[in-house]
């Protein structure tokens, strides 16, 4: 072997040195012998580097995955017996194999199982068996050999092909027959003479146990000797997890519901008798969250049995299983209500199945409704964050605690289910007792009490938020819970969780307000002062921005009187905040859109006239324009590119601000209607310069173009006089990215406006055209990926493109393209037209006939494009640049007919040729050459074509 290049193997070998040894494992690969060197390296232990060792194996493993069927009886023989050496090695030498070399090895040997098993190898377990007899070392990679074959087999994470999952069928079956019982048999003795020994065997063996019992004949395992061991782990600090584990997965096989269930009690009594049950006197976390799981599962395995007894009409067997369950509800309750979050949620199945048995009896009984209110309470105690949580700085444990606060929410959503009056009730009784002492009370537990109001929106439903109407009840109980909210001062509570918790609950039940509206100007003081827009966590600012704009959204009318108030109050965050002035400013820039949406919604949806909204609307947006006026300036003489970047971003923002005020016009309240439509239009001229700026045009020119899609809506044909010029810009050195979005632009407008736009297509359409191919023609990488998807994206838009004009009844417009003597004179335009059309018809999407309407458009321009430029007077036949545009014409025509075949003959002959006085002999010849296979044949003709064609 390449000792030079096995130095590389080491981790801490540099980048050469790596490269090196990865092209030399690449060439062992294909090698059709090399495999034998490493085989030779494994069985004679020739090195004794851990890296060497692992590499000789990855060898091995990939002969076996892909090569094995290519080598002879003999070279396969000689793989079996390598292996075979090797694990023989394994228990004469001073130290084991590191375990990333026996997990390896582990593999290999499953890889070769599922290849031999079935033919070559029956004794495959057998003879490991042998060899390794009960030695310690031969245990544990017999061990991992079983963990690797059952992941061979059965491991849902694997994509298996139908024939890998039939010929694993098959391996399992003929493992139940041949070999199961004596695997089993070896998995008794290992864990008799290891279990008080060697605890890291017994675990592995264990787990072993547990992941077999899924697909092996349960009685193998489930009887006296196996479970009486079983639980006597249960005993043992160093094995009951892993035995907890391995009972959770013998529970959880599949079998008939009535064995499930005297399974599953037999278990449960003797996990008591041994004093397991006892939750309380335990302190191994560890442990008990594995125990909680275990529970778990033989809870719902218990539902599950009920489920299906009922199903078939067994009742009483039924009522004995529902009384199994019940008898296992107060140790579900001790778990769920523990400190620990892992064992308090792996709980939570078997509380969420057992609620979901309680909604479908038609009556519960005193116990169940103890029980109901019992998980009810520990959920309310259980969705109350710790003092360790940390809310400035959220990391996994957060995370993970948020994820557990779901579960609960879910636990909830079923209480309400089974008994909403109870539920309601507690919830009331929590929360008026909490905001009664709420300023001594910490703040867990204060924003718990609000939290829970807010849950009882989504597990008590109503139709369009109406909560506070239909059922008096619920209604009245709702209503003095939000009364209570917003006037006990609890949004002042000095601490993040409460405040959101409060903005969050307020904005939920925004339809109190027009119940109780006098409350509405307590609520927008929290809203914009300290405690909302204004406090010192961003985190509050910039969740409350959003809630803001809701909260004012939903209250519509009964804002009126507090408009010009709110405008005033929040014109300091609208503030455009240039680079320069180093103040950081309250919200973002995010932030400040949902502020800018708030102030437009307030002017528009105002009983104001027409007048005093554009009077509002400009003191809005002026600020904006003047400050974006003076930032342009800057920009174009800023020198340092990072200033460049920064005053750039901050006119992106001026323009986004600005698009953001008129998301508040509808159909019922447009921008004519309102009286803005000026201010709107000196907005537009007001952004436009920037298009002609040469720094940082993919920033600007995005910004404006965004603004153009809300003003072609908004404004409607007040717009179109700044569109050419917009557009003209908008195509100066573009990329290919800058069409991809400026298409859309010209596809709403074409589509909005139809033919009052033709003059404007008309005009537009060639340089389009130019752009395109300008950026589609520029050379790129062979492995560019990102180019080529960029290009590919381009001309997908250029066919929607054509598809909009052509779907907006201009089809004329493209038609003109080929008329216009300009066009018909410039030969590179006539080839870069055809290289686009050729782009067009060959990948075209929606199969053979493509879009609808696309055959249409291929007779109607694309073929007329081969022909009406050729035959001017003007394209002159002798010369070079056009006898290249010809070309191209004979390939966009062989391509049509390669693509729509007879059909597009019989058009030419029939329809189109005879259109143009083409002579009928001209016209047979035509399609002739046009039908050769030789593509140089018609290429050669369409010249002479011409040439007695024209007039």
């Amino acid at each position: 072997m390449d000792e030079q290049a096995l130095l590389g193997l080491n981790p801490n070998a540099d980048a050469d040195f790596r490269q090196r040894a990865l092209a030399y494992f690449e060439q062992l690969k294909i090698s059709q012998d090399a495999w034998q060197v490493c085989a030779e390296a494994l069985a004679q232990s020739i090195y004794s580097d851990d890296h060497i060792k692992f590499f000789c194996f990855q060898v091995l493993e990939h002969q076996v995955k892909f090569k094995y069927s290519e080598l002879t009886e003999v070279q396969q023989q000689l793989i079996r017996e390598t292996l075979i050496t090797w694990l023989q090695a394994q228990m004469l030498n001073p130290q084991p194999e590191k375990t990333f070399i026996r997990n390896k090895a582990a593999q290999v040997f499953a890889l070769l199982f599922v290849t031999e098993y079935l033919t070559k190898w029956p004794k495959f377990f057998f003879d490991i068996l042998s060899v390794v007899d009960l030695n310690p070392r031969g245990v544990d990679m017999y061990l991992r050999i079983l963990m690797a074959v059952d992941a061979e087999l059965v491991d849902r994470d694997v994509v298996h092909t139908s024939e890998e999952a039939r010929r694993n069928t098959l391996l399992k079956d003929t493992m139940r027959e041949q070999c199961i019982p004596s695997l089993v048999e070896s998995w008794y003795q290992i864990l008799q003479n290891y279990q008080y020994n060697n605890s890291e065997l017994t675990c592995q063996c264990l787990e072993v146990v547990g992941a077999y019992v899924s697909w092996i004949d349960l009685s193998l395992i489930a009887n006296e000797r196996f479970i009486n061991m079983l639980l006597g782990h249960m005993s043992v600090e160093v094995l009951r997890e892993e035995a907890c584990d391995c009972l959770f997965e013998i529970v959880n096989k599949g079998m008939d519901p009535i064995d499930k269930t005297k399974l599953v009690e037999s278990l449960c009594q003797v996990l008591q008798s041994a004093g397991l049950f006892s939750i309380d006197q335990e302190d191994d976390v560890d442990f008990l969250a594995r125990f909680s799981k275990l529970v778990n599962g033989m809870g719902q395995a218990l539902i599950a049995s009920w489920t299906k007894l009922v199903k078939n009409g067994d009742m009483k067997s039924a009522q004995d299983t529902l009384q199994a369950i019940e008898a296992k509800v107060a140790l579900m309750l001790q778990l769920l209500v523990h400190e620990d979050d892992d064992i308090s949620s792996n709980i939570i199945g078997f509380c969420y199945d057992y609620l979901h048995i309680l909604k479908q009896l038609s009556a519960l009984s005193d116990q169940q409704k103890a029980n109901v209110e019992a998980i009810m309470l520990a959920v309310m105690k259980k969705l109350t964050y710790d003092e360790e949580y940390n809310f400035e700085n959220e990391g996994e444990d957060e995370a993970m605690f948020v994820e557990y606060r779901k579960q609960l929410k879910l636990l909830l959503d079923r209480l309400a289910q089974v008994s909403p009056e109870l539920l309601l009730a507690s919830v009331r009784r929590v929360f008026n007792t909490t905001l009664q002492n709420w300023q001594t009370t910490r703040f867990m537990e204060v924003e718990v009490a609000i939290r829970l109001l807010y849950m009882l929106a989504e597990a008590l439903p109503v139709s369009h938020g109406a909560h506070f109407s239909g059922d008096v009840t619920k209604a009245t109980a709702l209503q003095d819970m939000m009364r209570t909210l917003v006037t006990s001062g609890v949004s002042a509570y000095q601490h993040t969780s409460v405040t959101l918790e409060f903005f969050e609950t307020v904005v939920r039940y925004e339809k109190f307000f027009a119940v109780e509206p006098q409350h509405i100007p307590t609520v927008l003081m929290a809203f914009l002062d300290h405690r909302g827009l204004r406090h010192t966590s961003p985190k509050v600012r910039s969740r409350t921005a959003y809630l803001f704009s809701r909260f004012v959204k939903s209250l519509n009318k009964q804002m009126n009187p507090f408009i010009e108030d709110v405008l005033n109050r929040i014109q300091d965050l609208m503030e455009l905040s240039p680079p320069e002035n180093g103040y950081q400013a309250l919200l973002s820039s995010d932030d400040q859109l949902f502020i800018y949406e708030t102030a437009g919604v307030l002017i528009v949806n105002s009983e104001y006239s027409a007048e005093r909204k554009q009077v509002l609307m400009r003191n809005l947006l002026t600020p904006l324009m003047e400050k974006f006026k003076v930032l342009l300036e800057k920009l174009m003489m800023a020198q340092d590119e990072d200033r460049q970047m920064a005053l750039a971003d901050c006119l992106n923002h001026a323009v986004g601000f600005a698009s953001r005020t008129s998301k508040a016009f509808s159909n019922k309240q447009t921008v004519k209607q309102c009286g803005c439509s000026e201010v709107y239009l000196d907005c537009l001229q007001t952004f436009l310069p920037a298009l002609s700026c040469p720094l940082q045009k993919e920033v600007l020119r995005s910004g404006v173009r965004t603004f153009l899609h809300r003003m072609i809506i908004c404004l409607e044909e007040e717009v179109l006089p700044f569109i050419p010029s917009a557009s003209e810009h908008m195509l100066k050195d573009c990329e290919a990215k800058d069409l991809q979005e400026f298409i859309p632009l010209i596809n709403q407008i074409t589509a909005k406006f139809k033919t009052q736009v033709s003059p404007f297509l008309q005009q537009m359409f060639m340089p389009l055209l130019h752009a395109i191919f300008e950026v589609l023609l520029l050379p790129a990488e062979e492995n560019d990926q990102s180019a080529a998807l960029e290009k590919q994206m381009l001309r997908r838009s250029y066919f929607a493109f054509l598809q909009t004009v052509t779907g907006s009844g201009m089809s004329e417009v493209i038609a003109n393209q080929g008329k216009d003597s300009s066009f018909s004179k410039d030969s590179t335009m006539v080839i870069l037209t055809h290289l686009l059309f050729k782009k067009i018809i060959s990948p075209v999407p929606g199969g053979k006939d493509g879009p609808v309407g696309f055959a249409d458009f291929v007779y109607k321009h694309i073929v007329p494009a081969c022909f009406l430029a050729p035959l001017k007077q003007t394209f002159d036949l002798a010369d070079a640049q056009t006898v290249l545009a010809l070309s191209e014409c004979a390939v966009t025509l062989k391509t049509i007919h390669l693509k729509r075949g007879p059909e597009c003959i019989q058009y030419l002959q029939q329809e189109y040729l005879p259109s143009l006085q083409v002579a009928p002999e001209i016209i047979q010849e035509f399609c002739q050459a046009l039908q050769q296979p030789d593509a140089k044949v018609f290429k050669n003709y369409l010249k002479v074509f011409f040439q007695r064609a024209k007039p």
